[in-house]
Order: C-alpha cells, then sequence, then structure tokens
C-alpha cells in the first residue's frame, strides 16, 4: 500500500502511522503550577536526544478542547519538571494519570501513586517509579497541525539529576531492564514490554565510538 498523509486515504480499518513507529518510551512527566498544583500525565512521544550533557525530549498535543497542556504550561512557567520511568508494575496508574481532568486536580491522587521530594527541582516525583530524571526547562518547539489536537509543542529539558533505586542495579553494574520491565506504547491501544534483551557493538574498537553508543561521558 501507498498513501500520503493527509492527502490520500489509506484504505484500512485504523491510521497506521503510529504503529510504524514502535515502540515509543513513555514519558511520564510530573510538574508543578506556579500555584502549587501537583500534575502527572504520561506521553507516548518521549526519548532522549543526547547524552553529553543528558537531554530529553516529549511532545504534548493540544487537549480535546484545543488547548495546551498543562504539563507543558507547568514547564514554561516554572522552567521544571520530572520524568518517572514507567513499568508494567504501574502500567494501571500511568493509564490512569492520562485522563484529561481540570488543572486543579491532582492525577498523583488519581493514579493512587505516592509524590517523593526531588532534590533540584520542585516537581514531585512518583515514588513508586524505579528511575527519575530532575530536568530544566530549555526550549519549546510548536508544530502546527490539523484540528482541535494536532498542533504540538516540543518540549526540550537538559537532564539534571538522575535517582536509580539499588535494587534495579545489577551485580556487573548496570540496570536490570528485565527486572525493571519498562512499558512502551505501540499504535492503536496497545502498548509492550521490555522481557527480552540481546547484544549488538559496533564493529571495530575505537572506544570513543563505543563509549557514545553506550552513552558514556567520559571520552
Amino acid at each position: 500500500m501507498y498513501y500520503e498523509p493527509g492527502k490520500t486515504e489509506h484504505g484500512l480499518a485504523r491510521d497506521p502511522f503510529k504503529s510504524c513507529v514502535v515502540p515509543r518510551p513513555i514519558g511520564w512527566i510530573s510538574t508543578i503550577s506556579r500555584d502549587g498544583a501537583h500534575n502527572l500525565a504520561p506521553f507516548s512521544q518521549f526519548q532522549n536526544l543526547t547524552f553529553d550533557p543528558p537531554y530529553v525530549m516529549f511532545a504534548a498535543n493540544q487537549t480535546t478542547r484545543g488547548r495546551r497542556k498543562d504539563t507543558v504550561v507547568n514547564t514554561e512557567q516554572t522552567g521544571q519538571f520530572v520524568w518517572n520511568m514507567a513499568t508494567y508494575e504501574l502500567r494501571e496508574a500511568v493509564n490512569k494519570s492520562a485522563e484529561e481532568v481540570p488543572s486543579e486536580v491532582d492525577e498523583f491522587e488519581i493514579a493512587g501513586v505516592t509524590k517523593a521530594p526531588s532534590h533540584i527541582v520542585k516537581p514531585s516525583r512518583v515514588a513508586e517509579s524505579p528511575i527519575h530524571f530532575e530536568c530544566a526547562y530549555h526550549q519549546t518547539i510548536r508544530l502546527p497541525g490539523n484540528g482541535t489536537m494536532g498542533t504540538v509543542d516540543v518540549v526540550i529539558g537538559r537532564v539534571l539529576a538522575i535517582h536509580i533505586k539499588d535494587e534495579v542495579i545489577a551485580a556487573d553494574g548496570r540496570i536490570d531492564i528485565l527486572k525493571v520491565r519498562p512499558i512502551a506504547r505501540l499504535g492503536y491501544y496497545d502498548y509492550t514490554s521490555v522481557e527480552s534483551v540481546f547484544q549488538m557493538m559496533i564493529p571495530g574498537n575505537d572506544q570513543r565510538r563505543l563509549a557514545g553508543m553506550e552513552g558514556s561521558a567520559r571520552f
């Protein structure tokens, strides 16, 4: 099949685009408003951008009413946000926190998760999550879109601090991903979780390239 998004019909029962870009890490983002209201929401368009220094991004479409998401507004106004790793064990909490509610409603309470204080930034962390990034807002790139929700805010932040629970660090000093079992978005209403791992290394023995692949800033 072949189609041009926005120009020709794909002819399928469901739009296939999001199922072609998979799996996508979940940006479970916690923020706080200028008035002190806590916010927690998942975004399926999330990724790290670089590692030295580390930057991450999440993309937030408009609400069903055509307004900017509270997460974006809070991040821009306070200059801070926290990324919390979404895991299979926390999948129901992640899903509950996706509900579209008024700004003053605390999604931590809706999701039934516990607030943990951050070390550098003001937004709370999800205590039950095994890994967190405390982030400083860098910039927003606003991409125009179609319809009520099409326009998107791509928010970039610099990672200031990283929390990793000791129990998910293996004896060799690496994160035990199979123990963490992070979840990721597929297309439609589908998710997946990490249940297998395999290794490949770039040919050659250039330590700088290997360190870059690993994400090490030592070289």
